[in-house]
């Protein structure tokens, strides 16, 4: 959806979802549309970030991967939760071969 007001338009769906490796080799998926921010909070920077994160710091982004909507996002995500370690890992080197 793009929004349009005063001839500064600004899109409403650049939803991604994400994996982050954390300091014990854990690996945490999750959807934002501000990945900058979302990094900031699960740092602690800012309120709201996943306490599961913050407990297993530092975590480093390793993938991510744009949707189309956050219905999408949210679709993807929980298919990607359910792999196992080891195909979440796959994906992680896919992407990153590319």
């Amino acid at each position: 959806m793009v929004k349009s007001f005063f001839m500064v338009t600004t899109t409403q769906n650049n939803w991604l979802i994400y994996i982050l490796k954390c300091g014990d080799g854990s690996l945490y998926c999750g959807i934002t549309n501000n990945l900058e921010k979302r990094l900031k909070k699960h740092k602690g920077e800012i309120t709201g970030g996943a306490k599961y994160t913050r407990s297993h710091w530092p975590c480093k982004l390793v993938y991510k991967e744009k949707s189309g909507s956050r219905s999408e996002a949210l679709q993807r995500e929980a298919i990607i939760k359910k792999m196992s370690k080891d195909e979440k890992q796959a994906l992680i080197n896919l992407a990153s071969e590319h």
